[in-house]
């Protein structure tokens, strides 16, 4: 089995400020001891660099990519993907929903993941199932 691993579950493990971090950190712990894959995709991990980056510094940064990106299979989203994401974004028309969600939701049908790490809404009414 294989949970898809969103930027609000990422941006909470790395800022210990942030409101979700606790249960971040818990569900990490939980997920590597389970042996679960963990899926993303590079938009999650463009948009989890440049969030961290601009919020919590450099450091944060590096942290993220030698702590968690070896921890990630990625999918990388070609032409199609992101071509498929853009229209659903427009057909959607809600001022809150991302390029990188509607990205997230291709992938993780397409991979057939019913379980999402993230503390985004979104997921959930999407159908999937949100960890924590």
């Amino acid at each position: 089995m294989a949970v898809f691993i969103d930027t609000s579950a990422l941006y909470a493990a790395l800022d210990a400020d942030d409101d979700n971090h606790e249960m971040s950190v818990r569900t990490w712990r939980d997920l590597g001891e389970s042996g679960e894959m963990l899926s993303t995709s590079n938009y999650v991990l463009i948009e989890t660099i440049a969030v961290v980056g601009r919020r919590l510094g450099l450091q944060a940064v590096r942290d993220f990519q030698t702590q968690f990106v070896p921890l990630l299979e990625v999918h990388w989203v070609d032409e199609s993907l992101h071509e498929l994401a853009v229209a659903a974004l427009l057909t959607a028309s809600r001022r809150n929903l991302s390029l990188v969600d509607c990205v997230s939701f291709e992938i993780a049908r397409r991979q057939r993941l019913g379980k999402v790490f993230a503390f985004d809404a979104h997921f959930g009414e999407q159908g999937f199932l949100c960890i924590p």
